[in-house]
């Protein structure tokens, strides 16, 4: 036990030294977000997430959003307990079949104008968990998904630039609608 106290005061610990911050470029792409969603929805935007079955690698940087470094909150984001408030559904991991129902009820608590998030490459398309006896597949499977962001697990600034292409297309398709 001495001879492991010893190594470890010599060699120090043995954590990853953190990402440089870009402030500015967070707080560029934060603030264009919350532009965005406050002329699409008049309001700031709600998010619920729903892990289906994932190994919550893509949770630890959705929660990340959230930490002192990119700060969600500022931009007018935030994250809600309940799927009733909610105006996109952010749900990781390859729908489990233990979890198809409640995905399925969480989505149709949710109101309108609602959206669909599969963040990661599990909730695209199963992953390396796609053909298991226990998993449904990807979020599409089960819902309507508006935007598949890639990553295992996609960084947090993928995220916000994955939310403002929601966003923005959903604005554009409205207007190309109307």
């Amino acid at each position: 036990m001495r001879r492991m106290l010893f190594k470890s005061l010599l060699h120090g610990p043995l954590t990853e030294v953190a990402p440089l911050a870009d402030d500015a470029a967070v707080a560029e792409l934060g603030a264009k977000v919350e532009r965005v969603a406050r002329q699409r929805l008049g309001r700031t935007l709600s998010i619920r997430e729903v892990d289906a079955g994932s190994c919550n690698g893509c949770e630890l940087e959705i929660h990340a959003l959230n930490n002192v470094l990119y700060d969600l909150e500022r931009f007018g984001l935030r994250f809600v307990a309940s799927p009733r408030h909610a105006d996109v559904l952010m749900v990781t991991g390859p729908v489990t079949v233990n979890m198809r129902e409640a995905l399925a009820r969480t989505y149709q608590a949710t109101p309108g104008p609602k959206w669909v998030i599969a963040v990661g490459d599990c909730a695209r398309d199963g992953g390396v968990f796609s053909g298991s006896y226990a998993c449904v597949g990807g979020v599409s499977a089960v819902l309507p998904v508006d935007l598949h962001i890639r990553g295992c697990p996609p960084s947090p600034i993928t995220l916000l630039e994955g939310l403002l292409a929601l966003l923005e297309t959903v604005s554009t398709r409205r207007t190309a609608g109307a």
